[in-house]
């Protein structure tokens, strides 16, 4: 599956980036809601940890759900099923462990439902969540350190499951779902063009690829990119966009994060 290819990927480039901190920096507050970069990394960890209990035994992973365990780590390094160490410890064990999940993930059926926090989706789509998590918080790291960040055309996963959150961007929020769905076009990072809806259709989405996958993971608001936006539904939809599961959050606000 090249969603685990890519996922592994993705953490093989963060794990380059914070694997030469030393421990003082791992205390250090980055921009997301003043988690650490040890509360990105615990909460990576954990999540990974949570997604493999999903693959391998999904009535259990069920049942922790609906007890609303506090299984993923929000804050600190430690959450109610996993202690974790801290610091360049966290960050192998962190590694190591997803490397553990994408060789899993690379003998999964495609097309297998995996149980997660919002709706069952495919395997796929489950390896793409998780590089979505992956790349999303791996720039929390990048924007505390000023430093700029090497994107390829593997954030077309990200792309992909931001645009078909369209729907549950507004559903999440208890609003209904417009009837047109934008018409987007993205700029990769290698000058390829992607696209997604019809080109007649009169609300749009245009501009960087990576803006756009900054924006639907709520990496940064709308207001801090180039992109287009035209049109009321897809302008209501930048200023809420959410690709990832849990109750409705709401994006930085403007030049929060802007460096």
């Amino acid at each position: 599956m090249q969603q685990a290819l890519d996922l592994r990927a993705e953490g093989a480039e963060l794990y380059e980036l914070v694997r030469v901190l030393d421990r003082d920096a791992w205390q250090r507050p980055t921009p997301f809601k003043n988690w650490t970069v040890n509360d990105v990394i615990a909460h990576l960890h954990t999540t990974d940890r949570v997604a493999h209990l999903a693959l391998t035994d999904a009535d259990e992973f069920r049942a922790m759900a609906t007890r609303r365990e506090p299984a993923i780590s929000s804050r600190g390094s430690s959450s109610a099923r996993f202690e974790l160490p801290e610091g360049p410890e966290l960050g192998e064990c962190w590694h190591a462990y997803l490397g553990k999940l994408c060789d899993l993930l690379s003998g999964v059926d495609p097309r297998a439902r995996i149980p997660w926090f919002g709706p069952d989706m495919s395997a796929r789509m489950f390896a793409t969540a998780r590089q979505m998590e992956t790349w999303a918080h791996g720039q929390d790291v990048y924007d505390l350190l000023k430093k700029p960040r090497p994107n390829t055309d593997r954030i077309k996963n990200i792309a992909v499951i931001g645009v078909r959150t369209f729907g549950w961007a507004f559903a999440n929020r208890g609003l209904e779902i417009p009837a047109v769905v934008p018409y987007v076009r993205l700029t990769a990072p290698s000058g390829a063009t992607w696209e997604w809806g019809e080109p007649e259709t009169a609300d749009r989405v245009e501009g960087s690829a990576v803006e756009f996958c900054h924006v639907v993971t709520q990496g940064r608001n709308i207001a801090d990119t180039d992109l287009a936006v035209t049109g009321e539904t897809a302008t209501r939809w930048m200023a809420i966009a959410q690709c990832f599961a849990g109750g409705p959050e709401e994006p930085p606000a403007a030049g929060q994060r802007l460096w």
